[in-house]
């Protein structure tokens, strides 16, 4: 008896080491991973980052320009000359030198707004990093939190599966332990085993399920080990139930990223058409500069000559005539910016709809989880009044594995209907900017 104890005290203490061993995961876990490690996350951060380093006054034409050059250069000659009274004279090796150096400003003063409109643009284009960032941050955690909720969801079908093969394995018991009695045949018993093979080959099935949602989860948070297995904390799918359309519909309008990106490129359109217009208006820039120059002469009067001083100037201009490009470009910003306004207001048409058949889908969703509810407490009452007539011997075997069948449908039904219930959660909570409150 000491040593049974011992035994199972053993066994015992060796399964707790292997739960605390396991790898865990709670949903918050597997965002936090995939916000830091995912692929195109990163990418689009990095675009994110290229816009916000345009984002400058130097960039848009605020700050002037300072330019600083050098040159130094050589001749080396020889020359003969021919006089109209015969003579002639030559030299050789005459080497002169010129060393020059100069320090442009240069800065424009007035450009038909082109300067202040370009950095308002620039603005929006940031804005614009930014968002296509919070969209990829949204869809990406729509999708852990989806396939998050389908791993639980496979988890609970290979549960369901386990309890269908304990179910057939206690039947088989029955029957074999009838059939040594000598009260039951050789035929339900062999049935009986088919049962336990069809539902083991089911489990395994089921269980290659587990294990291909398992690394799809892995790749979204990017992580080194793709294969390596892990739990949830989750054991069940929740469903939220206090979503209202109305609500819902405002925050959408307010909040939806496809919607701020539409409207944002349409800022950028009326931009695009002020920085065309800009051409237009006369434009004034100042130069100004400083100049160093330094001659040599091997062979002349003068020896050497140093000549530097400062230079400015004021430059006016405007474009009389371009072949009428700039009329012809003023055009056709102004139907690309009537384009930018009709894709925003189909975004917003999208967006609504959108909306409006998710929920729909939802409440159905959820009103079929309730009547799915209902339907396997029944057949659970009913499997139980079942295995109990069955080992009375008062039913068939046929109609006991009706039963267990009626059984396990009720279960997956039950949860395939929460899951998709989940899944439109998820969409009304992405479609109206609130997929964030996964990440708590």
């Amino acid at each position: 008896m000491r040593i049974k104890l011992l035994l199972l005290s053993l066994t015992a203490f060796l399964l707790s080491l292997t739960v605390q061993g396991q790898l865990v995961y709670t949903l918050n876990d597997c965002i936090k991973t995939s916000l830091e490690n995912n692929y195109s996350l990163l990418i689009t951060r990095n675009s994110e980052e290229i816009a916000r380093n345009n984002f400058t006054p130097g960039n848009a034409g605020f700050l002037p320009s300072l330019d600083l050059s050098g040159r130094h250069s050589g001749t080396l000659n020889n020359s003969n000359t021919n006089y109209t009274d015969g003579t002639e004279s030559s030299t050789s090796g005459v080497f002169n030198t010129t060393s020059s150096a100069g320090l442009t400003l240069g800065l424009t003063i007035f450009n038909g707004f082109n300067v202040q409109t370009t950095y308002k643009k620039l603005n929006e284009l940031k804005q614009l990093g930014e968002l296509n960032t919070q969209m990829t941050i949204e869809n990406l955690v729509s999708n852990i939190v989806s396939v998050y909720s389908n791993y639980v969801n496979q988890v609970q079908q290979l549960n369901n599966l386990k309890y269908a093969l304990t179910l057939s394995k206690e039947r088989l018991r029955i029957d074999e332990e009838r059939y040594l009695l000598g009260s039951s045949s050789k035929l339900n018993v062999l049935q009986s085993r088919v049962y336990v093979n069809s539902d083991s080959t089911r489990l395994s099935r089921q269980a290659e399920t587990v294990r291909a949602t398992q690394i799809q989860l892995n790749e979204l948070m990017a992580v080194e080990d793709l294969a390596r297995t892990f739990f949830t904390q989750d054991s069940s799918i929740s469903i939220s139930h206090d979503l209202l359309y109305e609500k819902l519909l405002d925050e959408t309008l307010t909040n939806n990223t496809s919607l701020r990106i539409a409207g944002t490129n349409k800022v950028i359109s009326e931009y695009d058409r002020k920085l065309i217009a800009s051409r237009s208006y006369p434009y004034l820039n100042l130069s100004s500069g400083y100049n160093y120059n330094f001659n040599t002469y091997s062979s002349s009067t003068t020896k050497n000559q140093l000549t530097n001083g400062m230079n400015y100037g004021l430059t006016m201009g405007m474009n009389l005539f371009d072949g009428f490009t700039q009329r012809r470009s003023l055009q056709n910003s102004s139907i690309e910016l009537l384009n930018k306004e009709l894709r925003y207001q189909e975004v917003e048409q999208g967006v609504r709809a959108d909306l409006l058949t998710i929920y729909s889908a939802y409440s159905n969703y959820l009103r079929l989880v309730a009547l799915e509810e209902q339907n396997l407490s029944t057949a659970s009452e009913n499997l139980t009044i079942a295995m109990e007539r069955y080992r009375l011997g008062n039913l068939s075997g046929i109609d006991l594995r009706e039963v267990q069948m009626s059984l396990l449908e009720a279960r997956e039904s039950l949860l395939s209907v929460k899951y998709q219930a989940k899944l439109a959660e998820i969409s009304l909570m992405l479609i109206s900017g609130r997929i964030m409150e996964y990440y708590k």
